[in-house]
């Protein structure tokens, strides 16, 4: 019965290494990010500097909550109603927008450390080429296709820990976590994912008897680029382990009931790790 049980601890284990690859791509995008001269990118609709910090950060909260309510209330409705090729164009187009501005972001932050001439063209080229072929691997379903899922998630999240102040930043991964844990039971995340993630191409990931959403790995990587990019390396680190530790709480929880949200158990022990990291003991 021990070792059933060790047995069964250590295939979870093996589980996380997917989440690991992605934050630790993400970790590298940060590194990019933070030794480059890229500038602030102002990705959410409402300035806290304009609001007042608290009020502009609830608001973008809500914002990506409602956002992420509409997207898959959508995607559920065009599922049922065997809208497959429409779907299929939705979550392409999505998709593809989202691997041209990360090339463009990672490439030119690579790129501007070096003195080459006509710089935005070829960055610009260069980007269009990484996601055609991107997009080639991943919606027809190419043998490297789950690992460029791993790395947009990685990418993304980075990106957006980068571009968000960090009352934004906790709010919205703390409103995501529990619209998350309501959208699987209640909501449509849960029947879309009772059907089976990979109707999704590109926006999930499968690894084992394990499926997650591209969204759950892009929330992982925003938190532990974040603690990162404005805390340092060792809140990043212990937000990583909290991250694995409530994934490993998670998966350990779907072999018994079969679906569960993935964010919850993840985010909060994240944030908590990371910023225990950051509390001052006096002396």
């Amino acid at each position: 019965m021990t070792s059933t049980l060790k047995w069964k601890n250590a295939e979870r284990i093996l589980d996380l290494l997917p989440v690991l690859a992605s934050l630790l791509f993400g970790i590298l995008c940060a590194f990019l990010l933070k030794t480059s001269s890229f500038g602030q990118y102002q990705v959410t609709p409402f300035s806290e500097s304009t609001l007042g910090s608290s009020i502009g950060s609830f608001a973008n909260a809500f914002y990506f909550a409602i956002l992420a309510g509409i997207g898959a209330t959508v995607l559920y409705v065009l599922l049922k109603r065997n809208k497959h090729r429409l779907v299929s164009f939705i979550t392409g187009f999505a998709l593809t927008a989202a691997l041209l501005l990360l090339s463009i972001v990672y490439l030119y932050a690579v790129l501007s450390e070096f003195p080459i001439q006509h710089l935005d063209i070829i960055v610009v080229s260069a980007s269009i080429v990484v996601t055609a072929a991107a997009d080639y691997t991943i919606l027809m379903g190419k043998r490297f296709s789950s690992l460029a899922v791993l790395c947009i998630g990685g990418g993304l999240g980075t990106f957006l820990g980068f571009a968000l102040p960090t009352a934004s930043t906790v709010l919205i991964l703390i409103v995501l976590a529990v619209y998350d844990a309501y959208a699987v039971y209640r909501g449509a995340v849960g029947k879309i994912a009772r059907n089976g993630l990979d109707q999704l191409r590109g926006l999930s990931f499968s690894f084992k008897d394990v499926q997650m959403g591209l969204g759950d790995l892009t929330f992982y990587s925003m938190l532990s680029g974040h603690m990162l990019l404005n805390f340092g390396l060792t809140a990043c680190i212990a937000s990583l382990i909290g991250i694995l530790a409530g994934c490993f709480v998670s998966f350990r929880i779907v072999e018994k009931k079969g679906v569960f949200p993935g964010l919850p158990f993840p985010i909060f022990f994240g944030l908590a790790a990371g910023f225990m990291t950051l509390l001052r003991v006096p002396s």
